[in-house]
């Protein structure tokens, strides 16, 4: 991605009068949000998610947040404190922990019992946990953190008042206005006027829909319209969604208990989250509602349905696998129903629109947020985020969590309510802000890079190592094999092609044997073999001739051995 200050350097030393504000994730991409807060020597951390990998990225399980600016300053660290429990703000959180394990880490309940899980999964302690909640206050090493009620599309979710002798900064986390929502909790603007009346000298603010206008609807006018797809399907359903949206399952439990169906969950993670949800008081199950795998499949199919994970179209995913036909458990037919109930990320397009492909043309009936109400968003729109900023009259506003134009529409929303243009920091990942004299300035970029989870690995393939994966997938993979004499270079066997992953046959390679074999000996020198010279002499040969042949670049790799 272009840098949005492709000029900055690496920042001075940090004011010690200063609040610094160093965002790692979150800024120009939609995920792995966590942001550093830095005052007199001690580093606060705001939530610590992971970024899901895109189609160029093949072979990632997730993304990270790049830890090289803290890495070596762990000590100073004072707390950890986390908004809400979605995988973009808790996800990364084990792998912050490899650097040092007992980080005091603050959260609501539910966000702390997702968190605990996932802790407990990594075998990493879970002693440095703390449960807090709206209301609550705390003192961290010269930070006065203070929390915030406000909605999301989880439950528990919380913005966080920082008072520090630099200024004060508030960070809304992920939030909207719904003023109906389904656990009746509902954004605390009293407390954001309250806040407002104190001074937010930077006002750390959700972008995700500042391009939408107007208000998000309200999640109740969403359970009707799931009622109604329930009663009309003839079949069994599928609904899909976050494995974390808890208010969504619970419409799912409510409009399959109005009409006569019972519930299977589908998945580890959904399974578990539902559990902690229940058991802490965020779900309520009607009783016998819910069925086993095997039960469901006992049950006739007008009778059941699924609840599965794989809303965004991720090929490992429930939902992937029934649209493939090799889901263990669920095989879909002709009249079913398929739900997907979740928003649509940024990137993700190509994706769900494939698997709804897959759907179709089995026959399924899919039912998506372009043909029916079956998601609202957890986002304020620029109506409400209108509303905060005139609520708030914050001096200084850094947009946060959302891609360049969600941060710029944030921006220009700042402006029209009264906001300087001058005190909006549009800043990305890496980008520094340095709050002095109560005014916000860029001030420099530190690295931050993406991080990648393959498997065991973290950190160790790059954007090389994902490309040569993109060329093996959509270009395929040859080899040329020649043996030479070590005092002549003459051949001595070779030189052998063989293809992998594409169309044409080993044999269409005969016509560009003469070709690299010239290369070969033109690149021979006797007396002095170089055979990394004769390689590339030969790799040039033959990817001129595939190009020019059968138009494809593939990856090609040549091995002369000396004899």
């Amino acid at each position: 991605m272009k840098p949005l200050y492709p000029d900055l350097t690496p920042p001075p030393p940090a004011d010690p009068d200063s609040l610094r504000v160093v965002p790692l994730g979150g800024l120009g991409e939609v995920g792995r949000n966590m942001t550093v807060m830095e005052h007199r020597g001690k580093i606060l951390l705001l939530d610590c998610g992971v970024l899901f990998p895109e189609e160029i990225q093949p072979g990632v399980d997730l993304i990270l947040p790049d830890f090289s600016y803290i890495a070596q300053r762990m000590d100073d660290v004072t707390a950890l404190l986390l908004t809400h429990g979605h995988e973009d703000h808790i996800g990364a959180v084990p792998y912050l922990l490899r650097l040092r394990e007992d980080i005091p880490i603050y959260g609501s309940k539910l966000t702390i019992a997702f968190l605990e899980a996932k802790l407990r999964e990594h075998r990493l302690p879970t002693t440095h946990l703390h449960v807090v909640a709206e209301g609550d206050a705390i003192e961290l090493d010269g930070y006065g953190c203070e929390f915030l009620a406000v909605n999301h599309s989880i439950p528990d979710a919380l913005a966080i008042m920082i008072r520090t002798a630099a200024g004060n900064a508030l960070l809304t986390g992920d939030f909207k206005m719904d003023q109906l929502p389904l656990d009746g909790r509902i954004t605390d603007l009293r407390g954001f006027a309250r806040m407002g009346d104190e001074g937010v000298d930077l006002f750390m603010v959700d972008s995700t829909n500042a391009e939408v206008p107007g208000f998000v609807t309200s999640e109740c006018e969403i359970g009707p319209v799931l009622k109604q797809v329930f009663r009309d399907a003839q079949r069994q359903i599928v609904v899909a969604s976050f494995a974390s949206h808890v208010h969504r399952v619970q419409q799912v439990l409510g409009a399959a208990a109005a009409t006569g169906r019972k519930v299977c969950l589908i998945g580890r993670s959904m399974e578990r989250n539902m559990r902690i949800a229940a058991e802490g008081g965020y779900l309520n199950i009607p009783e016998g509602i819910l069925v086993d795998q095997r039960e469901a499949r006992d049950l006739p199919p007008e009778c059941r349905v699924y609840m599965a994970t794989g809303s965004q179209g991720e090929p490992m995913a429930a939902l992937s696998r029934m649209a493939q036909q090799n889901h263990r458990t669920v095989e879909l037919a002709e009249t079913d129903t398929v739900v997907l109930a979740s928003s649509l990320i940024p990137g993700n397009e190509n994706s769900v629109y494939r698997v709804i492909n897959a759907l179709m043309r089995l026959g399924v009936h899919v039912v998506h947020r372009d043909n029916a109400k079956v998601h609202v968003s957890g986002h304020a729109a620029a109506g409400e985020l209108l509303y905060a900023y005139n609520i708030i009259q914050p001096r200084n506003v850094m947009p946060m969590h959302g891609e360049i134009r969600h941060l710029i529409a944030n921006g220009s929303l700042a402006v029209r309510t009264g906001v300087d243009p001058d005190r909006v920091a549009l800043a990305e990942d890496g980008v520094v802000v340095d709050l002095i004299d109560r005014r916000a300035h860029i001030v420099g970029q530190v690295p931050c890079e993406y991080v990648y989870v393959d498997g065991r690995s973290i950190g160790e393939i790059g954007e090389g190592q994902l490309k040569d994966r993109l060329t093996l997938g959509e270009e395929g993979f040859v080899s040329i094999f020649a043996a030479v004499d070590a005092e002549s270079g003459h051949l001595i066997a070779g030189p052998h092609i063989t293809a992998r992953g594409m169309a044409e046959d080993d044999a269409v390679f005969r016509e560009v044997l003469g070709d690299v074999t010239t290369a070969l000996a033109n690149a021979a020198e006797p007396g002095n073999v170089d055979t990394y010279k004769m390689q590339q002499a030969a790799r040039r040969a033959l990817g001129r001739w595939i190009a020019r042949r059968l138009r494809r670049r593939p990856m090609i790799v040549p091995v002369v051995v000396e004899v």
